[in-house]
């Protein structure tokens, strides 16, 4: 070495920028990776953590969200993105960097960050998390990604419609390709409504409010609210809308439990269910599946105006104390217990509602859990289809000659809602149940587009809900 090269200086090493935001954003992806977690129960704490430790303001916490809940809903867009940027298999490439890369391609592709800062801070981010070696590989795969946009990646990676229709909507849309198959199958209409329907569940989905009956009304919640932060619900007497960045934490209603966080669907079920036509008694009902409590509170408020009595059942302990924390307070007569659906305590034959919101695979609130559609494989329906039907099963046993039963599930694959309620009724797989249909679409008065019946599927591309179905039944004999 000469004594030029002995006296030069070496480059000063330069710390990475710690961006709060983005370190949060990376520890929630990673939360949902390695512990299966839900973003929607993960980020809240993280969140709050933040804002205590005094890092986070408002506009930090809707960036933070956004950057989660945007690179969870599009990861398969991203990967087949980040797929044609590297020369090995997305699998060879460690979960952690997967996660930086998605997070910076969000920025680039679904953001309006500027492609500049985009990269740079995505780099910066790599540096703290992964390292200065992994970070140049980052920096390599953003700067590729970045020379185009969503809509000429997309044209460069998904296969063409008329060729594979189902793998073509599957990358342009962010969904496993058997779920894109799903959908269609339960929409049975044409390219559009598939199209409209997968598009919906990339979209930020409203916060809903349910304003429980007896305890506050839907207009007294929307008074308190003030014109620019509440809305009228579409569909359920007793929704009230969050307008764009409403806090339902910080509201007084929610935190006495005179009102929750509820999806329209989710309340015109149990509305349903309660209005149903029913001739005698109608003093007992039952929720057999009532984790985490939402439809529970509503049923239990319900029921207090007319002097009946709920039992919430709800087989998880847990699960069962969330059921007891939602219907606190509620002016009439309940009863949470801790028990098994399909080996229940209770008598046959001395219920006049039953209601069953059946454990599913979740496919209907894509919107709000967007990971799961990642999480969900075909085999799945097969695992559910059992404890599905013999859940209505005793359900039907409950209820006595003249009640009503309400199957209820957050999907609308057709495996877990109609061919459910036909294979019970039909004796397929057991005997068959000893009932009719009622035809719910008049339970849900101006909700539209609700179909032929006698059951009811919702959509959030139709009625901005959850994917909710709903088949009412009578006991006859």
């Amino acid at each position: 070495m000469n004594e030029q090269a002995r006296r030069r200086p070496s480059k000063t090493y330069r710390r990475p920028k710690k961006d709060p935001v983005r370190i949060l954003a990376f520890e929630a992806l990673r939360a949902v990776d390695e512990r299966a977690a839900y973003a929607n129960l993960v980020l809240p704490p993280l969140l709050k953590k933040a804002r205590e430790a005094g890092d986070f303001d408002n506009r930090d916490a809707a960036l933070a969200t956004e950057l989660v809940y945007g690179t969870l809903r599009r990861q398969g867009t991203y990967d087949a993105i980040i797929s044609a940027c590297i020369d090995r298999p997305l699998r060879q490439v460690d979960p952690p960097v997967l996660d930086v890369l998605a997070l910076g391609a969000h920025q680039l592709l679904g953001t309006r960050i500027p492609t500049h800062a985009a990269v740079s801070a995505s780099v910066e981010l790599a540096r703290v998390v992964l390292g200065d070696g992994r970070a140049k590989f980052v920096n390599a795969v953003l700067r590729k990604i970045s020379k185009d946009d969503l809509d000429a990646w997309v044209e460069r990676v998904a296969p063409p419609y008329d060729e594979d229709a189902e793998d073509h909507l599957a990358v342009v849309h962010s969904h496993p390709r058997w779920i894109v198959s799903a959908l269609w199958d339960a929409l049975g209409g044409g390219r559009a409504g598939i199209e409209d329907l997968l598009e919906a569940d990339n979209e930020r989905p409203e916060v809903t409010l349910v304003a429980r009956p007896g305890r506050v009304s839907a207009d007294a919640l929307l008074d308190t609210l003030g014109e620019e932060s509440g809305l009228p619900g579409r569909w359920s007497p007793y929704a009230v809308r969050l307008t764009e960045g409403g806090e339902p934490g910080a509201i007084d209603a929610v935190r006495e439990g005179r009102a929750g966080v509820q999806d329209e669907g989710s309340q015109l079920v149990a509305v349903a269910l309660a209005n149903a036509p029913l001739e005698g008694t109608d003093n007992r009902w039952l929720d057999g599946c009532a984790g985490p409590g939402g439809k529970a509170a509503l049923l239990a408020a319900l029921a207090a105006e007319r002097g009946a009595h709920l039992l919430a059942s709800e087989k998880q302990p847990h699960r069962a104390r969330l059921v007891e924390r939602a219907l606190a307070g509620n002016p009439g007569p309940y009863q949470v217990i801790t028990a098994d659906g399909t080996r229940p305590p209770w008598r046959p034959g001395v219920f006049d509602r039953v209601l069953v919101d059946v454990p599913c695979t979740g496919l209907g609130a894509l919107r709000r859990r967007p990971e799961a559609r990642w999480r969900r494989r075909p085999e799945d329906l097969e695992g559910f289809a059992p404890l599905q039907r013999s859940l209505l099963r005793e359900a039907l046993k409950a209820v006595r000659v003249g009640g009503v039963v309400g199957y209820a599930t957050c999907s609308p694959h057709l495996a877990e809602t109609r061919v459910v309620v036909e294979d019970v009724l039909k004796g397929r797989g057991g005997p068959a149940a000893v009932a009719e249909w009622v035809d719910a679409r008049p339970l849900m008065p101006g909700v539209a587009a609700l179909g032929d019946g006698p059951d009811v599927q919702l959509w959030p591309h139709v009625h901005g809900t959850d994917a909710m179905y709903l088949a009412l039944l009578r006991r006859t004999a």
